[in-house]
């Protein structure tokens, strides 16, 4: 069975769309592949963080998304940092990868713009990333469009130290997202609902109270044409509404438009609210049972476990091959 790696970096909030966009397909692939699923927390130290805050950030991620139809059964669950040996393997890593490379990625040029006195972390930390795709052999590594070039430096990253010290790694491939489900802003349908937007009235977060979601929805930006049809140009706001719809219910979109043919968009907004309160409401059951329960730490303690395993054996053979062990 091919091997499936994603992690979760436990900065902002996890939102709808993070859970129709994302957490959904997660739970259909863990079913065709080996799949491992951890909390990138190294990766949030790049910009600095509320400790106790992101320490309770990373138990929440990991509950809500065993809430949302992650299978600990069918999936190796752990902390990225709990691993002392991926780190140690990304100073190898680094060892073999040019600064060129690693100042050449998009988010690094982006983020170092925005703050001349970056840490040195951010710079590295597409290479961290290269270790934790490659200590498993993942063979795909589900990103968006914007995640793409990291996994492309590990694929090349890998191809390099096989090509200098022989076959160590499985080179691995990226499996885009579908772009058919992304969530946008309902307060602005023209961006990407972000858990990290600081401004939250356009963002549903799984966490929100249903009373929140409700309101939030009724008061999403639409516009003055009142017709409930899918036209992502002229009504991006009501073509969002209608995807939210389709991916919790199983309707199609045209299905939607015929249903509410020459109906008014309060009634649609008020049948996408209990469409998203309803799904959400069977979340947060679960997330309250599992959040503050002894099955989360044995999750993490099988997950862990098995990781660091193959970390281990991954980076003895790395350092036997470059000539730093006995």
């Amino acid at each position: 069975m091919k091997r499936i790696l994603t992690g979760l970096k436990p900065t902002g909030d996890l939102t709808l769309g993070n859970y129709i966009g994302a957490i959904k397909q997660m739970v259909s692939m863990q079913n065709k592949y080996d799949s491992y699923l951890f909390v990138a927390d190294l990766h949030a130290l790049t910009v600095k963080q509320d400790s106790e805050e992101l320490k309770m950030r990373i138990r929440k991620f990991i509950a809500m998304y065993i809430a949302c139809g992650i299978d600990p059964e069918k999936n190796t669950i752990y902390i990225q940092s709990e691993n002392e040996y991926i780190p140690a393997m990304s100073y190898l890593l680094e060892c073999t990868t040019t600064y060129g490379e690693a100042s050449r990625m998009i988010q690094f040029k982006e983020k170092s713009k925005e703050n001349a006195n970056f840490s040195v972390g951010l710079l590295t930390y597409p290479i961290l990333m290269a270790a934790d795709i490659l200590y498993c052999d993942a063979d795909y590594v589900p990103v968006g469009i914007d995640q793409k070039q990291h996994v492309e430096l590990a694929r090349n990253i890998a191809e390099r130290f096989n090509n200098r010290y022989g076959k160590t790694f499985t080179l691995p491939e990226p499996i885009l997202n579908e772009t058919g489900t992304k969530i946008y802003d309902l307060k602005v349908p023209t961006k990407k609902m972000s858990k990290t937007e600081e401004n939250p009235v356009g963002v549903i977060s799984l966490f929100d109270t249903l009373e929140d979601i409700t309101k939030k929805i009724m008061r999403s930006t639409t516009d003055s044409i009142g017709i409930i049809k899918y036209d992502i140009e002229n009504q991006p706001g009501i073509s969002n509404l209608l995807t939210i719809a389709s991916s919790l219910t199983n309707k199609s979109i045209k299905d939607l438009e015929r249903e509410f043919e020459g109906k008014g968009y309060g009634e649609f907004k008020k049948y996408v609210a209990l469409v998203v309160t309803e799904e959400v409401s069977k979340i947060q059951d679960k997330y309250s049972k599992i959040i503050n329960s002894k099955e989360l730490d044995e999750i993490l303690d099988k997950g862990i476990e098995k990781s660091r395993k193959l970390a281990k054996e991954k980076e003895k053979i790395m350092k036997e091959k470059m000539g730093t062990i006995r």
